[in-house]
């Protein structure tokens, strides 16, 4: 891990730390790991049943395992936490094994289940992922040679025209594709989930070795998908089709996400625009807090928190493309359906403290609450951390071991896009507390409309982004420094950079900065698949959710007081950061 600057602690605000959610969220990682059963993950989780069970799947090999291995390196950045890391040994020795000479991963044989040993074209992301940023942390050459070898093998079966390139079947076999005729009619099925949403880790696997395949890789299948795919209506609408998984949010905003790093990547001004128009013709399926419909038919009523964190990955690169009002979307994502998915409330699940009752590589009903703290939900109503409608399939899986993996990325791109820096000037993009070797940024939200920046070294130019709904005539500025203040008002309209950014020029080591603005009270009506919410704001974040949920209710917990709880604590601070 990178080398942290030590710091005292010192009185900080009680209020969202996305690095303590890290820490929370490693404990269940390490949890869902099977000792009966080499250490592979559960997938899935049933916490409604009394009592709760875990259980494997067909995803337990390249998708669990890169999701996990990619979510410890990201978990580990943020909290410092180096509890389980005989748990992540496992982990990675079991990815390492489930690779064939031919450079893809392959799932294994279970003698209790029906699924087939292929390298499922969904894994192998989850596999280049994890791939990427184990050598990002540990720049271990053995993990470059493994991950060279396995981007030549998806160039190698990738099928070329001459425009595009894609695959034309889910499952490749040690036998090649399962069907030459599919080769010959390209049938490419479902492009965004086999081809778009692998642009993002072959994109950032470019970036951190200069990888020219995966370079490749990310220029045909873009063409692919904004070219010829038919994934995306003209209008930016989602293909609902059957054959294109009827519209699934996961893939398609995961595509878009893709897409965007791809176009910022390339400075390709026309694919931001086609990513903006699918991702507001998204938002309008959403709510205002974060959740997504899982498809546009039968899943429509199951929110993947995976759905979420594209939601939250697409915004951030929309903003940095110079779309800044999506920095306020995301914000409310993260303040609300992000954490709120989080599990660490367990009073409500029932679970067993023997094994007698498991069937090894199939299930386990052992302590299943303690071992799933910290996990983020697999499938969640707007109001419930378990969604069991009436409409589309019921009741299903309560926790996936892909959204806990999801979840812990979506906690790091807020995390490490809450302030960022360009050519001298720093941005505080997120109302959230973060250190960093800049500055700390404590905020006092949703109680108080308070910020306060404490600066450790002189920055040219300093700006920090106020919330739409404060306005700006009774934004006030207070610095201090060397033991003199003064005070200024947000109503000069010099101040102000794109109408949301306060420009509060340079900064001296030592100084701090308090911004004071009012914080806003209101109610919406939220719309999910035809049900409506009656929603209660503070500032950006959900008070109050009407009608409340059933089983895990969401939201109406939440404790508001008239001045923010304070805590001794710290911001981790490091010299140097990852950045995804």
């Amino acid at each position: 891990m990178m080398s942290m600057i030590t710091k005292n602690q010192k009185l900080i605000p009680d209020t969202l730390m996305l690095e303590e959610r890290a820490g929370h969220v490693l404990h269940a990682i390490i949890g869902m790991s099977d000792e009966d059963h080499q250490h592979i993950p559960f997938f899935a989780a049933n916490l409604l049943e009394q009592p709760a069970y875990l259980t494997h799947g067909d995803w337990d090999y390249g998708s669990s395992h890169g999701r996990l291995i990619d979510a410890l390196v990201l978990a580990r950045h943020m909290s410092g936490e180096e509890r389980g890391l005989d748990i992540e040994a496992k982990y990675r020795e079991n990815f390492l094994g489930f690779f064939k000479d031919d450079g893809l991963s392959y799932r294994m044989k279970n003698p209790k289940a029906p699924w087939e040993p292929t390298a499922n074209l969904i894994d192998q992301r989850a596999v280049i992922l994890a791939l990427t940023s184990w050598y990002m942390s540990t720049g271990d050459r053995k993990i470059k040679s493994v991950a060279d070898k396995h981007v030549a093998a998806l160039k190698r079966i990738a099928v070329k025209e001459r425009d595009v390139w894609y695959y034309p079947a889910s499952e490749y076999t040690v036998n090649g594709w399962p069907s030459n005729n599919a080769v010959q009619l390209r049938l490419a099925p479902d492009p965004a989930a086999f081809c778009g949403r692998l642009i993002m880790p072959l994109l950032k696997y470019h970036e951190l070795t200069g990888n020219t395949d995966a370079f490749e890789l990310c220029q045909y299948f873009a063409a692919l998908i904004v070219q010829r795919s038919g994934v995306f209506n003209p209008d930016g609408s989602f293909n609902d089709a059957l054959a294109y998984r009827s519209g699934h949010f996961h893939t398609r905003i995961g595509t878009l996400d893709a897409l965007a790093r791809f176009a910022w990547f390339t400075r390709d001004a026309s694919l931001t625009h086609f990513v903006k128009k699918s991702y507001d013709w998204a938002l309008t399926w959403s709510t205002a807090f974060g959740w997504t419909p899982g498809d546009m038919h039968d899943q429509a009523f199951e929110h993947e928190t995976c759905s979420l964190v594209d939601l939250i990955s697409t915004g951030i690169m929309l903003a940095q493309s110079g779309y800044t009002e999506y920095w306020a979307v995301v914000e409310r994502f993260l303040r609300n359906h992000l954490t709120e998915s989080q599990l660490l409330d367990l009073d409500w699940v029932v679970s067993l403290d023997h094994k007698d009752a498991d069937d090894v590589g199939l299930k386990s009903f052992y302590n299943v609450a303690e071992r799933a703290r910290g996990a983020f939900a697999g499938y969640s109503a707007p109001n419930d951390f378990c969604c069991d409608k009436h409409g589309g399939r019921g009741h299903t899986s309560d926790l996936q071991t892909c959204c806990i993996g999801s979840g812990t990325r979506g906690l790091f791109m807020g995390w490490s896009n809450t302030m960022t820096e360009n050519n001298g000037t720093v941005s505080v993009n997120f109302l959230l507390n973060r250190g960093s070797r800049w500055l700390d940024v404590s905020s006092h939200l949703p109680h108080e409309g308070k910020v306060v920046l404490d600066i450790h070294q002189n920055i040219p130019k300093l700006l920090l982004r106020i919330p739409d709904w404060a306005g700006y005539a009774k934004v006030m500025i207070q610095r201090e420094l060397d033991g003199t203040a003064h005070t200024q008002s947000g109503s000069d309209p010099s101040m102000w950079v794109k109408q949301r950014f306060l420009d509060l020029g340079e900064t001296r080591k030592g100084e701090t900065i308090t911004v004071t603005f009012p914080v806003s009270k209101r109610q919406t009506v939220e719309k999910a698949m035809g049900e409506e919410f009656v929603t209660q704001w503070r500032g950006d974040d959900v008070v109050h959710l009407s009608p409340e949920g059933t089983h895990h209710p969401f939201y109406n917990h939440r404790q508001i007081f008239d001045k923010a709880p304070m805590k001794m604590g710290q911001y981790r601070r490091l010299e140097q950061e990852y950045y995804w």
